[in-house]
């Protein structure tokens, strides 16, 4: 019978993280929680310890750094960038993350998951999780990795399903996709829609490099379930407001176009070496503009085309945010690739 692993990775979302802890009960045997940078800046003995890292010259542990700079970490610390899932390899990098230990602060994000029997680490800003992921996997007790975000909860029939998957015989699938609805801020507004969510995984069947957005490359074909993953933030969770009003988007097409200024090696990983970008990224790469344009202009005709074939709810605004997401990404490469002067 296979066990899970809930591995969460976030951002001063304590809050978020309690409601997917008491939603989540039951279907998961081991937990890991990682925080994006330090949980609590104003402490005054990590104040102390940086000050005093500072005046003897000693280079500065990324865990310990407060900034606003935005750098793909790996890049600083090449020694960060390993294949977490080799033991040997994953010992090397694992002090960029340090495990919080001790007696809690109240209210805080350790305290919580202490209270729910987990493991709490603080590794370096990253500006997103998944730089983050490689190291958290290795850290689970269990090869099957429940990957949630902080803002997501098993709906009641996936509890169900995740609870007798526990109980059964381990069928040999890489991975299983949920269906993740758009959320517009009060209800889930399109539930006519494929699985598309990976959340659980097998973490000897994928291999994976820590960019921002990309995901877990499965050995053999997930599993699409009919059942829903909760999502609910604290915002719509679709629509060009999203690429163009929040500060967090533009950070994360900086870091992805920072990542792509080197090669996969040079970031965390899972079961991987290679040093050639997949065909998606490459393109990108490759030709920005040209890339932007072309996907964007194919991106709404072609989710309108495949919504009238399968049956599909058909979401405008949504199409419009995934066609322009497409757009920015390859021209903030493009911009940065023209700006910045080492890469």
């Amino acid at each position: 019978m296979p066990k899970i692993s809930l591995v969460v990775c976030l951002y001063k979302e304590r809050d978020l993280l309690e409601r997917l802890l008491q939603n989540a009960c039951g279907c998961y045997d081991d937990l890991v929680v990682v925080h994006d940078g330090e949980e609590d800046f104003n402490d005054e003995s990590r104040i102390a310890n940086r000050e005093e890292s500072q005046k003897s010259g000693n280079r500065a542990n990324p865990v310990s750094i407060v900034s606003d700079k935005v750098f793909v970490p790996s890049h600083r610390w090449p020694e960060m960038a390993v294949d977490f899932s080799i033991p040997e390899e994953a010992a090397k990098a694992a002090h960029f993350w340090k495990e919080i230990t001790g007696i809690p602060k109240p209210g805080s994000t350790h305290e919580l998951v202490a209270k729910y029997g987990g493991r709490f680490f603080e590794g370096p800003r990253c500006w997103q999780q998944e730089p983050h992921w490689p190291f958290a996997w290795a850290q689970a007790k269990h090869d099957w990795i429940l990957r949630l975000d902080a803002d997501e909860f098993p709906s009641e029939e996936l509890k169900d399903w995740l609870i007798h998957f526990k109980l059964s015989e381990d069928t040999g699938k890489s991975g299983y996709l949920a269906v993740w609805p758009p959320w517009d801020g009060v209800r889930a507004i399109v539930k006519n829609i494929p699985a598309s969510r990976t959340f659980l995984f097998n973490r000897n069947r994928i291999t994976f490099f820590g960019m921002v957005e990309h995901g877990p490359v499965f050995e053999c074909e997930p599993k699409a379930l009919p059942l829903e993953l909760v999502h609910r933030p604290t915002r719509k969770s679709y629509g060009p407001a999203n690429l163009l009003l929040r500060k967090q988007a533009y950070i994360w097409r900086k870091v992805i176009a920072m990542s792509l200024f080197k090669t996969p090696r040079e970031l965390s990983r899972w079961r991987t070496q290679s040093d050639q970008w997949p065909l998606y990224w490459e393109q990108m790469r490759q030709r920005p503009v040209f890339c932007g344009v072309n996907r964007f202009s194919q991106s709404i005709p072609r989710e309108f085309v495949t919504c009238v074939k399968e049956g599909l709810q058909f979401l405008p605004v949504g199409a419009l945010g995934t066609a322009l997401h497409k757009l920015l990404v390859p021209l903030s490469y493009w911009w940065y690739r023209r700006t910045t002067k080492h890469f």
